[in-house]
């Protein structure tokens, strides 16, 4: 975008230009918008409202304080779409219907910008309006997050003094109170034996933000409010592990298109007054300020100026099917700060930089270990798995890198197809590769992550990670009553510079290492038996690059007892000292695998039974 804001006017001007190249495409009655051919699967009408409503969670904050001047347009497109009888209506909203997303950001409206989206209509467009927004107190929702879609539009039509529904709002906020687990840590949606809903980014960006705004909003509901608040505060002390010194956010889990909705979190603390005593104003606004910025600079643009679908840069490949090109923009969530004064200490503070944090950090609310190489340069974790409907390459990898990002998979079969890149994927043909979908036995002791796997019936697979930075290790125990392949990849790695001289990929001597103008990554084999290969990945698949090379081990298993082991590295610099040369050992005797630092330190200890 070639914008750097730091100052609140700054960034009040980069809000407005985000929004503005959505209007050149407005339908004539300013009620729909469409920026490109690519669809979702909802129809077209809910999609084309998505544009309208979410360019909204940007507008809305920035017209509190400031001047823009799109509302007449805005209002036009709202009375329009809200009015049955006019071309451009967003139609009628059932059970579950992705129209009830999209309300949420129009309650917020009324809530706090009423002059312009509000007091402007004349009695018979805001009956209209009440009556359009009611419809999500009379729908099944999904129960999860959008409930709180129920409570932003009836919040709005309250603060109004239009007609609203109190009780739906008290018992959807009562339902999603019951889905806090401790300590700030929510699901996005029930969680329990045989119903466990996955720890991801719908934590800060949806489940603890619209806390937040309630919180802000609610008027008399202090005890919630507070509730809200502290246990904002508590997470706050704990989502800071996820950002590295430049801002960048380890990506995880679905929805990452909506890209810096990842600093959300952050203004929703300031938009509610909800800072913790342990992190200051000025590490708030930090945080906040520089996953904007390092967002804003990089290719996530079209050539109008529009958010593409992707993550670091357009691919389809990493989306999902409840993506629209208007989905992006849910992004402008990161903007409340807006709505604040200019003599709000979160602007009045100096950006600070994180405050210090370990190397490692164990979060077992969210199966995670956070590790911090190389003076912070290679943020990563390494994760148990979670079961998911939205990619399991999205939940199941060994190791998520805010440097590296992770892969999906390609439709291609084969070997190196699969996104294997922090994986041990299995074959049965040397065609289809299985990696962990589902995971039973996990568990953290310590900084020691285990879980077991079973990609098929009589083919069984446990698993224990560690760090070891720069490295982290894995040990795999593999029993099968079958012959199977495997093939163990390392961080992807940017393949930009191989048309000249700078690429460089070892593989022999039981690893394979390549390096490239945008740093190093490598595999080593524990015991020395499996086959090096630097292999190129299927194109687009990668969060980070769309052409990236995995380091990989692969090797091919009788029936019987197999132990596998690893060492795993990667650095944004080319010039990493380590070459393939962890120093750490593996030994495997009949009670099992121990893998130790040079030093001594047992790193792993995992038993040969089924402990």
């Amino acid at each position: 975008m070639g914008v750097s804001p730091r100052t609140r006017t700054e960034f009040q001007r980069t809000a407005a230009q985000l929004i503005e190249p959505l209007f050149d495409h407005v339908s004539p009655g300013n009620a729909r918008i469409r920026p490109t051919a690519t669809g979702a699967h909802f129809p077209d009408a809910a999609a084309e409202l998505e544009g309208f409503s979410r360019l909204l969670w940007g507008a809305v904050p920035l017209g509190v304080q400031a001047e823009f001047g799109r509302w007449p347009q805005i209002r036009e497109g709202l009375v329009n779409g809200t009015d049955p009888e006019h071309e451009e209506y967003w139609g009628a909203a059932g059970d579950y219907s992705q129209k009830h997303v999209e309300m949420a950001a129009i309650g917020v409206g009324l809530a706090l910008v009423p002059e312009h989206l509000w007091e402007p209509l004349s009695h018979a467009e805001r009956e209209r309006l009440v009556t359009w927004l009611d419809q999500i107190n009379d729908a099944e929702l999904h129960d999860c997050n959008w409930l709180f879609f129920r409570v932003m539009v009836n919040r709005g039509l309250r603060s109004v003094g239009a007609p609203h529904d109190a009780e739906r709002t008290e018992s959807s906020l009562d339902r999603l109170e019951s889905f806090h687990r401790g300590g700030g840590w929510y699901t996005d949606g029930p969680s329990g034996e045989g119903d466990e809903s996955p720890v991801d980014y719908y934590l800060p960006w949806a489940m603890q933000f619209y806390g937040l705004l309630d919180a802000a909003m609610a008027d008399g509901d202090s005890e919630r409010a507070e509730r809200f608040r502290a246990r904002a505060r508590e997470f706050a002390t704990q989502h800071v592990h996820w950002f590295d010194d430049a801002g960048r956010a380890i990506p995880y889990g679905r929805s990452l298109t909506y890209r810096f909705a990842q600093a959300a979190f952050w203004g929703g603390l300031a938009f509610a007054d909800a800072k913790p005593d342990s992190l200051s104003w000025g590490v708030v606004r930090g945080l906040w300020a520089r996953n904007v910025r390092w967002w804003l600079d990089q290719p996530i643009f079209t050539d109008g100026g529009l958010l593409s679908v992707g993550y670091r840069y357009p691919t389809l490949k990493v989306s999902e099917s409840y993506n629209s090109p208007n989905s992006p923009y849910w992004a402008l969530k990161a903007f409340f700060p807006l709505a604040l004064n200019a003599g709000h200490p979160f602007w009045q503070a100096e950006e600070e930089p994180l405050p210090d944090l370990p190397d490692v950090t164990p979060q077992p609310e969210a199966g995670k270990l956070l590790c911090r190489s190389e003076g912070g340069e290679h943020l990563f974790a390494l994760s148990l798995p979670q079961t998911s409907v939205h990619g399991h390459e999205k939940y199941t990898k060994f190791a998520y890198s805010a440097r590296f990002g992770f892969s999906v998979a390609s439709r291609l079969p084969g070997a190196g197809r699969g996104g294997h890149d922090s994986a041990l994927a299995l074959s049965l043909d040397g065609s289809g590769y299985a990696t962990p979908q589902e995971a039973t036995a996990t568990e953290m002791d310590g900084t020691t992550l285990s879980f077991r796997w079973e990609p098929w019936e009589s083919v069984r697979v446990r698993t224990w990670l560690a760090p070891a930075l720069p490295w982290h290790v894995r040990v795999h125990r593999i029993e099968t009553d079958r012959a199977v392949r495997a093939e163990e990849g390392g961080f992807a790695l940017d393949r930009t510079g191989d048309d000249g001289d700078a690429a460089v990929h070892r593989a022999r001597d039981g690893a394979a290492v390549a390096r490239y103008p945008n740093g190093v990554s490598g595999i080593v084999d524990g015991f020395g038996d499996r086959a090096p290969a630097v292999v190129e990945a299927e194109p687009n698949t990668n969060l980070y690059h769309p052409r990236t090379v995995v380091p990989t081990l692969r090797s091919t298993h009788d029936p019987g007892r197999h132990w596998l082991g690893s060492a795993v590295a990667a650095s944004p610099s080319p010039e990493a000292a380590w070459d393939a040369d962890p120093g750490i050992s593996f030994e495997t005797t009949d009670d099992g695998t121990v893998v130790e630092a040079s030093g001594g330190e047992t790193l792993l200890r995992c038993p040969s039974d089924e402990r």
